[in-house]
């Protein structure tokens, strides 16, 4: 995906770009650092691994964000750091790996896009689309086969900031996700399902999933 990654442009005529967050742990800081001295928070810990100190978070994520693949893609707007979206293999997320809501569809490796973060004053534009896919092709540019996430079924409804991280049904079918399964997690009262995007790799078609 390189630096730029998936590059738009905004009709008010703003450029967004999605970038992969290594090397720029400040700017994952901007966006999901806990500011306030001695603050606790998730730090994007949450389905990592939830075990790890609110002290040593940070360093924790500051050493992913040092090495490839990273822990996730960044949108910016006029190169201002707008927002954010946590996408690993599911093998990283230990909640995920441990979880008796959110069912597996087949024995591969899927990359999880699992939460999105977009900062005050950049709400209601429509960056979590540009971060949706902007982790797509990041997780397609390391050799991912398949990509998923865990949003809410909402319909036509808004969703709330707090319980709207996981995603809506909506914006992964726009993204050409599809329904692999229902789970019996939720977020906000509303059903999360699995969604699932095939990717084509190197040589040919999408691989046919196990099973």
């Amino acid at each position: 995906m390189g630096n730029s990654g998936a590059q738009r442009t905004a009709e008010a005529g703003e450029r967004i770009d999605v970038r992969p967050a290594v090397g720029r742990f400040d700017d994952f800081f901007e966006v999901v650092g806990v500011k306030k001295p001695g603050g606790g928070g998730c730090w994007c810990m949450s389905y990592r691994d939830s075990r790890v100190s609110n002290e040593e978070r940070p360093g924790y994520m500051r050493d992913l964000c040092e090495t490839e693949p990273g822990p996730g893609v960044l949108v910016y707007v006029d190169d201002v750091v707008a927002g954010w979206c946590s996408i690993a293999p599911r093998s990283t997320y230990r909640r995920l790996m441990n979880s008796r809501t959110i069912p597996f569809v087949d024995d591969r490796d899927a990359w999880v896009a699992v939460c999105f973060v977009v900062r005050a004053g950049y709400r209601k534009r429509g960056l979590m689309h540009h971060l949706l896919a902007g982790a797509v092709e990041h997780a397609r540019a390391h050799g991912a086969e398949v990509v998923e996430g865990y949003p809410a079924d909402v319909g036509p409804d808004r969703v709330d900031v707090i319980s709207g991280y996981v995603g809506t049904v909506r914006m992964f079918e726009e993204a050409g996700f599809e329904r692999a399964a229902e789970t019996s997690g939720v977020s906000g009262g509303r059903r999360r399902w699995v969604m699932r995007k095939e990717l084509v790799v190197d040589g040919g078609a999408a691989p046919a999933a196990a099973g």
